[in-house]
């Protein structure tokens, strides 16, 4: 399947070099379209409407806002529309690529490096297309989650937003270790990979995170201490607040 990518951002040049694939690339930036194209082995074409008309399936990298305008280039020569637009419902797509298949995905930026999370939500025409090699297309990336349209954004708001807010949090113990006497690096290599640790052990283990808490945390302990730091200083209701933000403000 030859895809063509309208839009060179960061989630579509996070989508191309996970994908692998030479795809076309068309951007309203000749000079981003140029760079991503060269770097995925793939071609810079000079306009939407030729990204549509040379793939099998375009993927809508474009601004959300940007859909009509888009569709009144490319919509008589796309045969198949996969779309990362977000707050953009599958209705919204469809009404602008009317009789052709629609897939609607999110993904996270570590799709880059094919351990992302995408969701997934078919468009009432999805059938009608190559639903099963577009899945497998994008289940390439990582963690591919079919979920109702209507918990997209709370998703969104867990695994797009994600990978900023493990940033922050990673951020913030390293100040508070370089606050302490470790060296940056030193305090960044150890942040990440213990995040990184973290991750694949509740993989393994089930996504279980009390009872690595419990493996961890000695009663009365020092582990015991900052986490009861960690609570009192309110990190659940600001996680809370935050995946609220992205939700209200999506709506």
């Amino acid at each position: 399947m030859r895809i063509g990518l309208i839009g060179a951002g960061n989630m579509a040049s996070a989508l191309a070099r996970g994908l692998g694939e030479p795809a076309l690339v068309s951007d309203l930036d000749r000079s981003r379209a140029e760079s991503l194209a060269k770097e995925i082995g793939g071609e810079a074409v000079e306009s939407n409407r030729a990204a549509a008309a040379g793939a099998d399936a375009v993927i809508l990298c474009h601004k959300p806002a940007q859909l009509e305008a888009v569709a009144g280039e490319i919509s008589g020569d796309a045969k198949v529309v996969i779309s990362i637009l977000g707050g953009v419902p599958i209705a919204a797509v469809e009404a602008a690529y009317p009789d052709r298949p629609v897939y609607r995905f999110m993904p996270s930026i570590p799709v880059e490096v094919r351990q992302g999370v995408v969701c997934y939500a078919p468009g009432t025409r999805a059938a009608d297309g190559p639903e099963r090699e577009v899945r497998e297309l994008f289940g390439r990336l990582g963690t591919l989650v079919e979920l109702p349209e209507s918990l997209i954004d709370a998703a969104t708001a867990v695994m797009g937003c994600g990978p900023a807010f493990y940033s922050l949090v990673i951020e913030a113990l390293v100040d508070a270790g370089v606050a302490h006497g470790l060296a940056p690096d030193v305090a960044g290599t150890m942040a990440v990979e213990s995040m990184a640790g973290t991750a694949s052990v509740l993989r393994e283990r089930g996504n279980d995170t009390r009872e690595l808490r419990r493996r961890v945390t000695s009663p009365g302990g020092m582990t015991a201490r900052g986490l009861a730091a960690l609570e009192r200083g309110g990190v659940r209701a600001a996680f809370e607040d935050a995946v609220a933000a992205v939700v209200g403000e999506r709506r």
